[in-house]
């Protein structure tokens, strides 16, 4: 029997960004839906991007053949062209040999490897705010969370 297949879905928010932020999560599996949320006061788009993107795969107990469908660019493209695994390689460093910078949130690009390795992932990048389902049900589940993140800030 082969790996179970999941699909993911995902998104980031972030209010100011930087500022405060939330992520959701949809596991589907079989039909039965798990959704994952959660934020942070200080974070970035990009941060609640990757971290939902984490915590699905994260969610999942054994090792299962997960389709990611995000819209981020920054998290898909980042993955499916290698150059995560590049960025790991060189030292968590990027750019040219004579201008050469830190990566980006190395330490959550670092936990996604992780999970990578454990799981057979394929990520699929759709238009955000553009009326596919669960992209939408995502996007309510972060902003609810940057939202509360929020709220609490200016209390």
């Amino acid at each position: 029997m082969g790996l179970k297949h999941v699909d993911l879905y995902t998104d980031g928010a972030c209010r100011f960004n930087p500022g405060p932020g939330g992520w959701g999560a949809i596991l589907v599996y079989r039909g039965v839906e798990k959704e994952l949320c959660g934020g942070m006061k200080q974070t970035t788009n990009n941060q609640m991007e990757l971290t939902a993107v984490i915590e699905g795969l994260a969610a999942l107990k054994e090792k299962c053949e997960v389709c990611v469908t995000t819209d981020s660019r920054y998290v898909a493209d980042s993955v499916e062209k290698g150059w995560a695994r590049g960025w790991k390689a060189a030292g968590w460093m990027r750019g040219s040999k004579s201008k050469k910078e830190p990566v980006p949130n190395a330490e959550l690009w670092d936990r996604l490897l992780g999970l990578l390795d454990k799981h057979e992932v394929s990520f699929v990048w759709v238009r955000g705010h553009n009326g596919h389902p669960y992209n939408e049900r995502c996007d309510a589940l972060a902003t609810r969370c940057a939202d509360r993140y929020k709220e609490d800030m200016e209390n």
